[in-house]
Order: structure tokens, then C-alpha cells, then sequence
């Protein structure tokens, strides 16, 4: 589900499902910044408990907010658990016998709960048929009910998109791991995960015994990580604790656990594992600190281990000793997705996702002397004045990455303007005092006819754009950057990859160029969005030039990415920009020939790419930045456009 759908549009998203070098859908929390500085967002969870709420309905209630708000912890909120707003989806079976006393007693539980914790459920809505009649083979019906639960959504704002934690924990053996219990609830296994497996519901369910209690853990959580104590956290909810230890290492593809559980409480291992009482595991790096924050708060915690480099979690509790396989259970846990991406994407690419997505792990090669720093290149996010360097950004119905690109070329030094593709079809624009246009992202005119033809089509048989786009591309002084939608309507204009001249260019001629290079639907037959690596080989770009030889991450998202090369051409024949990090799929997202991601023109000044790197200028956009630069105020992406706007002004 996750790669199906753009994760990185708008430039804004801080905190998406997936996380770590594997890039595994783990988060507790989506997050969205509210503009390009960094800083404020807005914080996104759900919560919901169906099988708790099969045996106690206003246990269900309780265990859905309790979840929306375990989950939407990890994001700094402005204001606390007081800062949290919530949304109830009630999915119930009305009119049928019991479940409508069933839905007031969780509805009455929900309100109370709320009001105990001082947060509001000003929203929601009501799906009260939740029952479907089913024809038998013998003529007869069968009516079947679905279990009545409440979806919580949690939403709130956030006070720095920067340090929302990471459920992925960080392989460094002076720190610990704590276990914060948010449910002052004994440990239950009714409704849990472990009882479905053995196709039980059970009727002992946990549940929150004191709000009062689970509002100063809230709180206590927060303040530490505003404190920057905490490197990584998660949830304890489906699958219980041992799921939730699992689930931090899963995502990394070395280091493990220890961890001791002598000193809880409860003496029932398989509750202390497998039991959902809400609560969190946080891994803590200055424990000292952490604790007396804790016992201030008066909020109970128990230190229950550390990372370890064996590749397992091993538990102890008394006499109770056990390994367990990250590697082999991380297959288990990914099967069920495989089993369904085989039904989606077909038998051959979901078994190839499957046998690859652990063998591809993201890393970063940095570009000679980056240092993450804007003072590098000369630029400041507070600049006000205009530079009198002009760029252009282009556009067509249907596109949506104008803002992040518009943003990316502003912060290198540009002066940026909105061109409307109706804008030069109807004379208004000329680009005549424009030194860099940019065809950005999206899918214009719905790409109903494949691969950006729609738009390209808007400069081919329209005389004035033709002619704007012609003179531009026939002046020495000019630069051009395709990205996604964008490098598909370069390549179908044959702006690059083809004989193109560029003293008297003629796109309706290149264009129609059989010999051209031509944009391809991934070999997987469906859009693709993931967050992966780029290498930079050393080419001639002027804008990519100061990157050869490093190895960046980046944002992909497109349903037709695929470089089809002419006959008998290769990569070789071109001057490549970009390679995805691994040839093979999923890292390489549309089968694209030795992982082919950009091209050049032969003069390096008109640019093509299908991965987003102005969806990736910060490291808060990024799916994974790796922790030594977690400091950077920018990424590498940023020399494409400063190694631009440096070149359009030696030229003036």
C-alpha cells in the first residue's frame, strides 16, 4: 500500500509510513510541514481496537484513543496532550441485537475518556450498516456481522517537524532501552493479536485504569523528547511488546537487542510479550537525565535493555531465556504485504520486491567538501531581496510540484515567476528575459495519453509556445531542468536524447525523431513511489557536475519512468546524470536499463531526471538521512540549483 501512492508530493511531508535504510512502513505518525522553513507541522495518527471491542465495547473505545495517542507521541505538540484533537469513524452493526446498547456504552466511553484527558472530539462520522448478506451454494443466505469499533484519528500541531522520532532504533551500545507503561492496567491478553492466532477473543481486556496517569506519561514523553533524550521510539499496540522490540530493528539490517525483564512486575512472560496495554519502548541516550525527568513527572519506568550487534532480540525473565530471528521473523511479518503485492503487481515483481527489499539498504557517498550548511553556497533561507537572476517555472494542468521546485530555485539565489503553459500558447509570456525554466512534476492533463504527450502536444501544435520554447532552447545563455512529468515532456519534445540542434532547434522535428529516446511504463504496470539512492557518475551537467561520485537519497514517484533507448544504443551513448543505486527492483523503480534515472544534453546545460530532488532538499524530507549529518541544514540536492543560478551569472 505504501508504494502505490505519492508519499513525497507537496514537499512537505516530514514523517511518512516508511522508515529506516530499508525503508519498512513503521511509523507511528504522519507528519506535515507547514512551508519549506522546517519548523511548525501538523502531526497525524489513528487508533482503533476491534477485538478488544468484541468483548468489551467501552474497553474498545478507551484502547482506540489510547492508541491514536501512543502513536501520535513521537511528534512534539504544541501544547501537550492538551494540543491533541480527535475524530471518531464509529463502524458499527446497528439494529441488530445488542450492538445498538453495545455502540452507546462505547460512545459513552469515548466521551468520558476524553473529558477525563481534557481533549476534545469535535469530529466524526457515523457507519452504522456494517453487515452484508451473502448468497449460499444451497440457495440459502448468510448474514455476516462486522465487529463494531471506533477508528480514532489524532491530529495536532507541531513544533519542529525536526525531531519527530524514528521507531528505528540506533545501533550504539551506551544507550538503554525503557519500557513506559501508559495503561496503570495489569497486563491482559484479551483482544490481543496472540489470541487471534489461536482464534480466541478472550474476555480480560486491557484497557486505561487511570487517565489522569496516562496524561502525565503523555506529557513526560513529550518533555523528554523536547529535551532531545530520546533517539527512537514506539508503540506498544498489535502484537504487544515483543512485537513493538521486533518492529525497531526491523528496519536496519544490523544490530539487535538485549533485554531483560526481571525487574517488571508481572511474572507471566507471555502477558509481559504479547499483552497490548497501551505503553511505549523509548531508547534514551543520557538515562540519568531521562530518569529524573520521569520520577519528577511521577511517571514509572523500567530499563529493560540495550543494543547489542547480534542480529537477534534476547529475552530474559528469570529462567526464561529466548532468541529471536530479526531476519527470519522480518520475512514473516513482510509476508502477508507479499502475499497481497502478488495480487496487485503481479507474481514476478512482487517476488522480486520480496527477495530484494532487505538486500538494498540506503547510503549516502557525499559530495567532495559538503558540509550541510547554506553559508557553503552563499545563501540564506531569510533572503528578501531579489537577485535579478530570473527562472521560470513551467507548468500544465494537472502538475503539482511547482511549489517544493519553485522553492528549491528561490533558496539557490533565483528570482522565480509561474508560467502557465496558456501563458505562452496565448503570447502573454516569452521567456525572452528567463535564463533557467524548469518543467516540473505531476501528471499533466491527467497523462491520459501516456508519459506527458498531452502537454508536449500544447508546445507542438501551438505556434506561439513553439516559438518561446525554440528561441529559448537557441540561446547560449540558457538552462533547463525536467524532473518526473517534467524529464518525460524533455524527452517527448526531444529536448534531450535526440539530435536536437541547439544553434537552430526544431522540436516539431525531434519530436517526431523515430531514433529518440522515449519514456516507458515501469515494468511493473503501476505507479511507484519510494525513497531511494542515486548514484552520480562523473558527468558533464552543469548542474549535476559537482555531485560525480557521490550517492544520494532521493524521492521517486511516476507510473511511466522507464528510458527506452533506440536500437542499438546504450547508456554509453548518452551523458548520464543519474543511475539508481541498485539496477535491480524495487531500488530501481521502473526497470530502466542499468538503472538509467537522468540524461544530459552534450553541451550539460538541459537536464532530465525522473526522481524529485527538489522533494528532498532537507534532511526532514528525506525518508532516511543518516544520523552523523542529522545537523545539516540542507542536503546535496541544493548544488544542482546553486550550481545553476553560479552559471547563469557568468554568463552575464
Amino acid at each position: 500500500m505504501t508504494n502505490k501512492v505519492d508519499r513525497s508530493v507537496t514537499g512537505k511531508i516530514a514523517r511518512q509510513q516508511c522508515q529506516g535504510v530499508l525503508q519498512l512502513p513503521l511509523s507511528d505518525c504522519g507528519v506535515v510541514a507547514l512551508d519549506y522553513r522546517g519548523k511548525a507541522g501538523i502531526a497525524t495518527s489513528i487508533g482503533h481496537a476491534p477485538a478488544v471491542a468484541l468483548a468489551d465495547a467501552p474497553a474498545g473505545s478507551v484502547m482506540a484513543i489510547a492508541e491514536a495517542l501512543t502513536n501520535i507521541v513521537f511528534a512534539p505538540i504544541k501544547g501537550g496532550l492538551q494540543g491533541v484533537s480527535l475524530s471518531a469513524n464509529w463502524m458499527w452493526p446497528c439494529r441488530n441485537a445488542g450492538e445498538d446498547a453495545r455502540l452507546y456504552s462505547a460512545v459513552q466511553a469515548a466521551s468520558d475518556f476524553a473529558i477525563d484527558l481534557n481533549i476534545n472530539i469535535p469530529t466524526g462520522k457515523d457507519s452504522l450498516s456494517m453487515t452484508q448478506q451473502y448468497n449460499k451454494a444451497d440457495g440459502t443466505s448468510e448474514k455476516v456481522i462486522s465487529p463494531g469499533c471506533v477508528i480514532i484519528s489524532g491530529g495536532a500541531e507541531v513544533t519542529d517537524v525536526r525531531k519527530v522520532v524514528s521507531p528505528v532504533v540506533q545501533l550504539d551500545k551506551s544507550t538503554a532501552l525503557y519500557y513506559v507503561d501508559f495503561s496503570f492496567c495489569e497486563h491482559r491478553l484479551g483482544g490481543s493479536a496472540l489470541a487471534q492466532t489461536l482464534n480466541k477473543v478472550g474476555d480480560s481486556v486491557p484497557t486505561v485504569e487511570n487517565a489522569e496517569y496516562f496524561a502525565d506519561a503523555f506529557d513526560a514523553v513529550q518533555e523528554a523528547i523536547n529535551q532531545n533524550l530520546v533517539l527512537a521510539g514506539h508503540d506498544i499496540s498489535a502484537g504487544g511488546m515483543l512485537t513493538t522490540l521486533l518492529e525497531m530493528c526491523f528496519a536496519n539490517t544490523e544490530g539487535g537487542l538485549r533485554i531483560n525483564l526481571t525487574d517488571l512486575a508481572e511474572e507471566d512472560i507471555v502477558k509481559i510479550l504479547f499483552a497490548e496495554n497501551p505503553g511505549v519502548i523509548l531508547q534514551v541516550k543520557d538515562t540519568k537525565a531521562f530518569e529524573k525527568l520521569m520520577e519528577m513527572a511521577g511517571v514509572a519506568v523500567a530499563k529493560i535493555g540495550y543494543p547489542c550487534e547480534e542480529r537477534s532480540v534476547n529475552v530474559r525473565k528469570g529462567d526464561y531465556v529466548a532468541d529471536f530471528d530479526i531476519n527470519q521473523l522480518r520475512d514473516v511479518w513482510y509476508e502477508s504485504s507479499h502475499l497481497l503485492d502478488r495480487k496487485q503487481s503481479g507474481v514476478q515483481k512482487a517476488d522480486e520486491r520480496f527477495a530484494n527489499y532487505k538486500n538494498q539498504p540506503l547510503y549516502y557517498q557525499w559530495p567532495k567538501g559538503f558540509t550541510g550548511k547554506l553559508a557553503q553556497y552563499g545563501i540564506s533561507a531569510d533572503r528578501r531581496n531579489k537577485t535579478g537572476i530570473k527562472a521560470a517555472i513551467i507548468r500544465e494542468k494537472g502538475v503539482n510540484s511547482e511549489r517544493e521546485m519553485a522553492y528549491s530555485m528561490y533558496l539557490a539565489g533565483f528570482d522565480v515567476k509561474d508560467v502557465h503553459i496558456t501563458d505562452l500558447i496565448a503570447g502573454r509570456e516569452d521567456l525572452t528575459d528567463v535564463n533557467l525554466i524548469v518543467f516540473c512534476g505531476g501528471f499533466s492533463n491527467s497523462d491520459v495519453l501516456g508519459s506527458a504527450k498531452g502537454w508536449a502536444a500544447g508546445f507542438l501544435y501551438n505556434e506561439k509556445a513553439r516559438k518561446a520554447l525554440q528561441d529559448f532552447y537557441a540561446r547560449p545563455d540558457t538552462l533547463s531542468l525536467g524532473i518526473c512529468n517534467g524529464c518525460q515532456l524533455m524527452i517527448e519534445l526531444g529536448l534531450v536524447g535526440s539530435n536536437l540542434d541547439a544553434k537552430n532547434p526544431d522540436i516539431l522535428k525531434a519530436a517526431q525523431n523515430p531514433d529518440r529516446v522515449h519514456m516507458l511504463h515501469n515494468d511493473s504496470h503501476k505507479f511507484e513511489s519510494n525513497f531511494i539512492n542515486v548514484r552520480i557518475p562523473k558527468n558533464d551537467s552543469i548542474m549535476m557536475g559537482s555531485l560525480s561520485g557521490s550517492r544520494i537519497g532521493i524521492w521517486a514517484a511516476h507510473g511511466e519512468g522507464k528510458f527506452g533507448l533506440p536500437a542499438g544504443k546504450t547508456i554509453e551513448d548518452y551523458n548520464v546524470v543519474a543511475k539508481y543505486g541498485y539496477v535491480a527492483y524495487p531500488a530501481n523503480p521502473n526497470g530502466s536499463p542499468d538503472g538509467l534515472a537522468g540524461i544530459c544534453s552534450a553541451d550539460g546545460r538541459h537536464l532530465a531526471m525522473m526522481p524529485h530532488p527538489e522533494r528532498a532538499m532537507f534532511p526532514w524530507q528525506c525518508g532516511y538521512y543518516p544520523q552523523d549529518h542529522k545537523a545539516d541544514e540542507v542536503t546535496p540536492w541544493i548544488e544542482i540549483f546553486v550550481n545553476a543560478r553560479k552559471w547563469v551569472e557568468a554568463q552575464k
